[in-house]
C-alpha cells in the first residue's frame, strides 16, 4: 500500500516536472521567435533608413563609398616635420608666401623674445572655456538638485518647476545654443562658455538629484527628530553621502566639456576648434594634423588627470569593486 502511494507520488512529481519543462521550452521558443522577428524588423528599418539617407544624399552615398579614404590619401603634408613646425610656429622651408606655410605670423608674443605657439594658445582658450563653464555649471546644478529631489521637497510644485528648468537647459546641444548666442553676442569665447554652462547645469543637475534621491534618509530622520531645519538636514545628513558622487560626475563632465568646447569653436566659439575648422577648410594638412595630435594628447591628459584627482578626492577603495564592503 505504502509502495503504491510512493509510486503515485513519484509519478505525479515526474508529471509536474515534465509540465514545467514543457512550459519552459515553450517560453524559450516564444522568446526566440520574438528575437528573430525583432532582428528582421530592425534590419528592414535599417535598410529603409539607409535607402532614405542615400536618396537624401543625391543617391551618391553607396557609389562614393569605395573612395572613402581618398581624402586621407591626398591630405598629406609635404614633410612629416611640417607637422612639428606648424605645431610650434617654426619657419618652413616650403614657404612660398602663402598662409599655408606661414606659421610664424601666428605666434602670440609674451615678451620681445618669448612667444606661445598659436595652437597652444588656442588650446588654452578651449581648456579655459571648458573649466569655467564646468565650474559655473556644477555650481548651478548643486544649488538646484536638492530642490528637484523628491525625498527632500516632496512631489510638489517646486520639484516640478526645477526639473522642467533643467530639462529645458539640457534639451538643446551646446553647439545649437552657441550658434544662437554667436548671432546675438557675436563670435567669441563668451558665447561658448554660456552654451556649455547651460547644458552642464541641466545634465549635471539630473545626475545630482538622482544621487540625492538614492541617499540613505535615516540620518535625515534623526536630525528632523532633533528639530533640525531643512538646510541643516541637507548639510549634515545628505551632503556627506552624495558629495563623492558629485565630485566624480563633475570631473567626468569636465572631460565632456573639453570635447564640447572644441566642437563649439567650429561655429565661432573661439579656441582650438575654430583654427581646426579653418585649417581643414583651407586644405592646410600640416596645421590640421598638428591640431589633431594636440587634441589627442590633451584629451588623454585630461582623462588621466581626472582619474587621478578622483582617486585622491574620493579614495582608491571607493573605486575598487568590493573594497567598500570590506
Amino acid at each position: 500500500m505504502a509502495h503504491s502511494a510512493g509510486a503515485d507520488s513519484l509519478s505525479e512529481l515526474q508529471e509536474g516536472s515534465r509540465t514545467i519543462l514543457d512550459h519552459y521550452q515553450s517560453q524559450v521558443r516564444t522568446r526566440r521567435i520574438y528575437t528573430v522577428v525583432s532582428i528582421v524588423v530592425f534590419l528592414i528599418i535599417l535598410g529603409a533608413s539607409l535607402d532614405f539617407a542615400n536618396s537624401a544624399n543625391s543617391g551618391k552615398f553607396f557609389e562614393r563609398l569605395p573612395y572613402f579614404f581618398d581624402f586621407m590619401k591626398s591630405f598629406v603634408p609635404d614633410s612629416p616635420l611640417e607637422i612639428f613646425r606648424a605645431m610650434f610656429d617654426l619657419p618652413s622651408p616650403f614657404s612660398d608666401g602663402s598662409i599655408k606655410y606661414d606659421y610664424t605670423s601666428d605666434r602670440v608674443w609674451i615678451t620681445d623674445s618669448f612667444y606661445i605657439p598659436n595652437f597652444f594658445y588656442q588650446l588654452a582658450i578651449t581648456l579655459n572655456i571648458a573649466i569655467v563653464s564646468t565650474i559655473l555649471g556644477a555650481s548651478g546644478a548643486f544649488l538646484l538638485c536638492f530642490f528637484a529631489s523628491t525625498n527632500l521637497v516632496g512631489a510638489g510644485v517646486t520639484r516640478w518647476v526645477v526639473r522642467r528648468i533643467m530639462e529645458i537647459m539640457r534639451a538643446f546641444p551646446e553647439i545649437v545654443v552657441a550658434g544662437l548666442l554667436a548671432a546675438i553676442l557675436s563670435i567669441g569665447p563668451i558665447s561658448a562658455i554660456i552654451a556649455v554652462w547651460v547644458h552642464t547645469v541641466g545634465a549635471l543637475g539630473k545626475l545630482f538629484f538622482e544621487v540625492v534621491e538614492n541617499a540613505d534618509m535615516k540620518p535625515d530622520e534623526g536630525l528632523r527628530a532633533a528639530g533640525a531645519g531643512w538646510l541643516e538636514r541637507v548639510r549634515f545628513a545628505i551632503l556627506p553621502q552624495v558629495l563623492p558622487n558629485f565630485v566624480s560626475y563633475t570631473l567626468l563632465r569636465t572631460e565632456i566639456n573639453v570635447r564640447a568646447s572644441t566642437i563649439i569653436g567650429a561655429v565661432g566659439g573661439g579656441g582650438i576648434g575654430e583654427v581646426f575648422s579653418l585649417s581643414i577648410g583651407r586644405d592646410h594638412a600640416a596645421k590640421t594634423y598638428a591640431i589633431i595630435i594636440l587634441l589627442l594628447i590633451t584629451v588623454i591628459c585630461v582623462d588621466q588627470f581626472s582619474a587621478w584627482l578622483r582617486r585622491r578626492l574620493i579614495g582608491k577603495q571607493s573605486l575598487e569593486f568590493g573594497q567598500g564592503a570590506a
